[in-house]
């Protein structure tokens, strides 16, 4: 921290600041394009970036469209006047579900424009429990508030608080520009061949629990691309264990230099590495994604944007509005067991027009969501407006 506080006031010299909070790698990901969209109309801001978790600041610690990236300090007291005395920022936007008390108490002080965008409420959180009145007190640090649907900006009003306007979720706008811009993988390409393929993303042990038994007992052919979500030997040894086809890891592939009779010995390609996933979509026919079975699913939307059919386990999505809303189009399909995943598998692999029939479900779902960034830069303009400043 020691060089936050040192390097900070040299580097800002007196350009206002605009500070972004996002708790880990997949907030970040959702807050990024109202980032890039600030730094594009906003250009003589500092724009400063923090991090809670590891996951997020590890892996973007060098993202050229910030001025400053640190992790947060801890939310105490004196952290936050510290830091707030520092930057003075002139706006703070706050991604999806971040409640620092003393970091909202003291930007409020210093008269910040406070917002949160893509925030998502729901009945059960301490916002709207008879207790919960110390909560309720640090929205109205806020400024504004963008939501992610109408339900969560009813039960904000129904404790009277009324900033907030619907503007969904900038996830959405994120995907399409990794639709957009993804990458060409030639090599991704060969492997695959004319064969069909399933994408399986950010998997855990427990969607492998499923998922390679039923690969096991499939018998049309089939390419298989796995990104576990995590990749140490550990993780890779037990997808290599537990599979009967033949499986190549990424690194190899690499070290062979991608040769195309190496693809052709293998059924299954093990990504070994760190940010490739939102780019294989486009080699897949049908998605799997993890962590269905634990604690939460994890971004089906990268999936969706490419036009496929997508799986994941049927005990921890209910909290995700577009894996609610796909089950319910006929897009996606919630999993119970191993049997289940290979039925619906099969069908969707032998059934060309139904797969390409659901999978133009999810593209138009995606393209018909976006928008949410624009929005947010629209509430920007109006709370500059409505404090004399630019």
């Amino acid at each position: 921290m020691a060089r936050l506080y040192d390097e900070l006031p040299h580097l800002i010299n007196g350009r206002p600041v605009a500070w972004f909070h996002a708790a880990s790698l997949g907030e970040f990901e959702q807050g990024r394009p109202v980032i890039e969209a600030f730094r594009a109309r906003y250009p003589d801001y500092f724009v400063f970036l923090t991090f809670f978790s590891p996951s997020g600041y590890e892996v973007r610690k060098n993202y050229a469209q910030a001025d400053f990236i640190s992790y947060l300090p801890n939310d105490t007291p004196a952290n936050a006047q510290r830091l707030v005395k520092l930057l003075q920022p002139r706006l703070v936007f706050f991604v999806k579900y971040e409640f620092w008390p003393n970091y909202l108490q003291q930007l409020h002080y210093s008269n910040a424009i406070i917002l949160s965008f893509s925030t998502l409420f729901l009945p059960h959180y301490l916002f709207f429990k008879p207790y919960g009145g110390f909560y309720r007190q640090l929205l109205g640090y806020f400024d504004h508030i963008l939501v992610q649907n109408e339900a969560s900006a009813t039960l904000l009003r129904g404790i009277g608080y009324e900033k907030v306007t619907v503007a969904g979720d900038t996830r959405f706008d994120r995907v399409r520009q990794i639709a957009e811009a993804a990458r060409d993988l030639p090599e991704i390409a060969n492997f695959v061949g004319n064969e069909l393929c399933l994408i399986i993303g950010s998997a855990w042990e427990e969607d492998q629990a499923v998922i390679a038994p039923a690969l096991n007992e499939l018998t049309i052919p089939l390419k298989v691309i796995i990104a576990p979500h995590e990749i140490h030997e550990t993780d890779l040894v037990r997808w290599e264990q537990a599979l009967n086809g033949k499986t190549l890891r990424y690194s190899d592939y690499r070290a062979s230099g991608f040769g195309k009779e190496a693809s052709e010995a293998f059924q299954y390609l093990l990504i070994d590495n760190v940010g490739m996933l939102s780019s294989l979509y486009c080699y897949g026919q049908v998605a799997y994604i993890g962590g269905g079975f634990g604690e939460g699913l994890h971004n089906i939307l990268e999936a969706a944007t490419f036009g496929l059919p997508i799986l994941f386990g049927n005990r921890s999505f209910s909290k995700f509005q577009e894996a609610l809303d796909l089950v319910e189009q006929g897009s996606a399909w919630a999993i119970n067991d191993m049997p289940d995943f290979k039925h619906k598998l099969e069908n969707l692999l032998k059934n060309p027009p139904l797969r390409n029939r659901r999978g133009e479900i999810s593209r138009t779902y995606v393209q018909e969501h976006t928008g949410a960034t624009e929005a947010v830069m629209h509430c920007v303009e109006q709370q500059l407006a409505q404090h004399g400043v630019s």
